[in-house]
């Protein structure tokens, strides 16, 4: 093979090319500078390749086959077959493909972006600049200088040290989305976003799935009422759920899969064609040689950085899922845009995380955006709560589509809104108008009375805002 050696110099080197990194190349071409993006895996990052992208177009996929299963309202009848998932894969496969080249290949070369495919690693710095070596998938070694380096790595699955794990051929978030047989029976073990997306996911295209939980509750960050709506909407679609149970060995087995599972005492055995591991992400450093330059890491591997998004050394700088912050394709790519502004600015800028809303994309959707009464609590912050069944919302009702419920929590002395919490038909999108309320300050009195379009999930807000307090703290 042929090699050769290169040296290239530029304002800012971002290691990786998701949706940190793009950001941040596109704010740095914003002010004129010379950026490169170094990626050894596909552009895009695990959103669009891995993570959020597939999952929901997979899920939508999966809604479509449900649906036609449903029969909520009379007169109206329709059927699914069997799922052909190579088919399903093999097209989501393609819209990846297509959305990758259009907006991470050639958007980014439009912009003047240079991307370099290979790994990087840390092997100096000093006051004026950070030195990158670079080994380039093609054979290419080199060395790249920046005045400023970000770290925009991403994170990838975590895969507890169960017993007998590594002799079985288990399944992460990053590969369940590309097999091409529908397994029969599946095991998914964790009960948080990822987990139940990709189980609820497997259940709709015609696979048995059983829920395995070490907490007591399943979404186990949502306030209890919403976890336990959520699981009663869950196990009404025969997705079968433990929870306070630890699974404590995996080994092969004539149908697949044997787990044990300890449980209230109790030992079960569980037979299952796959299992999935779920339970969690954690932050990519490796092969980066962070010692080298004296960047400080945690615990769990993730990349310490400042309020400013800087890390320990003054040139180096990290934003998205290796940070270890909240890991949604929203943060990470205005942490790389900030830490951008940051790098090259006069004035630094922090993040703020204070009004941050999140989603579980299932069905019945889960969205919570601020305080819940536990966190309240815990912060000696007086508060009330309103809980509105879903049922009682009348485009929840016309579309035959009840469960769920939504929460608000206030101040009781100022009636200042400090959280929104649901699951239901739209959450997402009534989330995001409780997020803009939240963030501009109103109280459940300025929501009880500002218009709401009749027949929108989104009047959920007033209708619950118009009822009296349920609790006080």
């Amino acid at each position: 093979m042929n090699t050769k050696s290169t040296n290239e110099t530029f304002d800012l080197a971002i290691i990786g090319a998701g949706s940190a990194a793009k950001a941040a190349a596109m704010e740095a071409r914003r002010q004129g500078r010379s950026v490169v993006m170094i990626e050894r895996g596909h552009p895009g990052g695990t959103c669009l390749n891995v993570g959020c992208v597939p999952s929901k177009h997979l899920l939508a996929a999966a809604a479509a086959r449900a649906g036609a299963h449903s029969s909520r309202f009379p007169g109206i009848t329709s059927s699914a077959g069997p799922v052909d998932l190579a088919s399903l894969i093999a097209d989501k496969d393609a819209f990846i493909s297509e959305l990758r080249e259009r907006d991470h290949v050639q958007g980014t070369a439009q912009a003047g972006i240079t991307l370099r495919r290979g790994t990087a690693s840390f092997s100096g710095a000093d006051d004026t600049g950070v030195s990158l070596n670079l080994s380039s998938d093609d054979g290419q070694t080199g060395k790249i200088t920046a005045r400023h380096v970000l770290i925009a790595t991403g994170a990838q699955p975590f895969v507890p040290p169960i017993p007998g794990i590594g002799t079985v051929d288990y399944l992460t978030s990053s590969t369940s989305m590309s097999i091409r047989e529908l397994p029969a029976t599946i095991i998914v073990v964790g009960a948080n976003a990822i987990s139940l997306e990709q189980a609820q996911l497997f259940s709709r295209l015609g696979t048995k799935v059983t829920v395995i939980e070490v907490a007591d509750r399943i979404a186990p960050f949502e306030d209890p009422a919403i976890s336990a709506a959520l699981r009663e909407a869950l196990e009404a679609e025969d997705i079968e759920i433990m929870t306070a149970a630890n699974l404590t060995q995996v080994q092969p087995d004539d149908a697949g899969i044997l787990a044990t599972v300890e449980t209230s005492g109790t030992t079960i055995r569980i037979r299952a064609k796959r299992i999935l591991i779920a339970t969690g992400r954690r932050p990519v450093t490796d092969e980066l040689e962070l010692d080298t330059v004296g960047v400080t890491v945690g615990t769990r591997g993730e990349v310490i950085v400042d309020e400013h998004l800087r890390t320990s050394h003054p040139r180096i700088w990290a934003a998205g899922d290796v940070t270890g912050h909240p890991q949604f394709v929203y943060v990470a790519a205005t942490q790389g845009t900030t830490a951008v502004s940051n790098a090259f600015g006069e004035e630094f800028c922090a993040m703020d995380y204070t009004v941050l809303p999140r989603v579980t994309f299932i069905s019945p959707s889960v969205a919570s955006v601020g305080l819940t009464p536990a966190i309240a609590a815990a912060a000696g912050q007086p508060f009330e709560t309103r809980e509105l069944p879903l049922a009682f919302v009348p485009r929840a009702l016309i579309n035959r589509k009840t469960s769920g419920v939504l929460k608000l929590i206030s101040d009781p002395a100022t009636g200042r809104l400090l959280g929104a919490h649901m699951v239901g038909e739209e959450a997402g999108e009534v989330i995001t108008s409780a997020t803009y309320a939240l963030a501009s300050g109103l109280t459940v009195q300025q929501l009880a009375t500002t218009w709401a379009p009749f027949l929108t999930m989104a009047e959920a807000l007033r209708i619950a805002a118009q009822m009296p307090p349920a609790t006080q703290n």
